[in-house]
């Protein structure tokens, strides 16, 4: 089992973020496209491959949080498909094994009793959008190995997210990322819908929650990490320690060792 950490503000850079990846004793780096230098326009395949040799680490994506696939307008929607696709690219190149994805939530109106999600009102045109691009995805990786992990975020509570999340379950290329700390701060309302589908998943984000406030160091929040790092292990699942800095990233991997 493989522990990996985050993408840190206060590592400026690929080079420090891998310097400190390797003095932790960590596998891998989950590399965040949210960040400007993380762009697949600002990717260098030379230089990704020449850091990863150095430090004796390796990487997977964390998409970004925006990515709508879905969008109604097909040519926002391409734009987003083109940068995964270009993601996809990259991970054959370089033997990233795993591409981390939100499903959309798409747009909502709000209404005097409730809030109704587009997505869930036009069902049929969010899942045949969906399920062409599962396809697409599909004959880009081919034989590859890389998984496509769909992790969960603000909870699976809608028909369309439910629904969506099967749908691209029903190829082999996806697979889930259970994030523990989102879990929990959600009431762990993630967890049943998860486990329905435990042999898919193939990648952990751990980090401790107090409430509603996450991605604190392991040990120092509410929930019990010890259960979910068996399952991570039961499952052969690469973790990533998801804190927001350098010192929770320390305190976890100390987490670790204590265990």
């Amino acid at each position: 089992m493989h522990f990996g950490m985050p993408t840190l503000l206060e590592t400026k850079n690929l080079e420090d973020c891998a310097a400190l990846c390797k003095d932790l004793g960590l596998a891998f780096i989950e590399l965040n496209m949210n960040l400007p230098q993380y762009q697949t326009d600002n990717t260098d395949v030379l230089r990704l491959t020449r850091i990863s040799k150095k430090y004796g680490i390796y990487y997977t994506v964390h998409l970004d949080e925006n990515l709508n696939v879905c969008d109604f307008n097909k040519k926002v929607a391409q734009a987003y498909r083109d940068t995964f696709f270009q993601t996809i690219a990259v991970a054959k190149e370089t033997g990233i094994p795993v591409i981390n994805m939100h499903l959309p939530n798409g747009i909502y109106f709000t209404m005097p009793n409730e809030k109704v999600y587009l997505f869930n009102e036009y069902l049929d045109v969010f899942l045949a959008s969906l399920g062409t691009f599962r396809d697409e995805c599909e004959n880009l990786i081919a034989h590859s190995g890389i998984k496509i992990c769909i992790e969960n975020t603000e909870g699976y509570d809608k028909e369309f997210l439910q629904k969506g999340l099967a749908l691209l379950l029903e190829s082999d290329v996806f697979a889930l990322t259970f994030d523990i700390g989102h879990n929990w701060s959600i009431g762990g309302g993630d967890e049943a819908i998860i486990m329905q589908h435990e042999n898919r998943i193939y990648h952990m984000h751990a980090h401790d929650a107090v409430g509603s406030k996450n991605h604190l160091a392991l040990g120092t929040g509410e929930l019990y990490p010890d259960k979910y790092l068996r399952l991570a292990e039961r499952h052969n699942c690469r973790v990533v320690l998801e804190t927001k800095t350098v010192d929770g990233l320390k305190q976890s991997v100390d987490y670790l060792k204590r265990m």
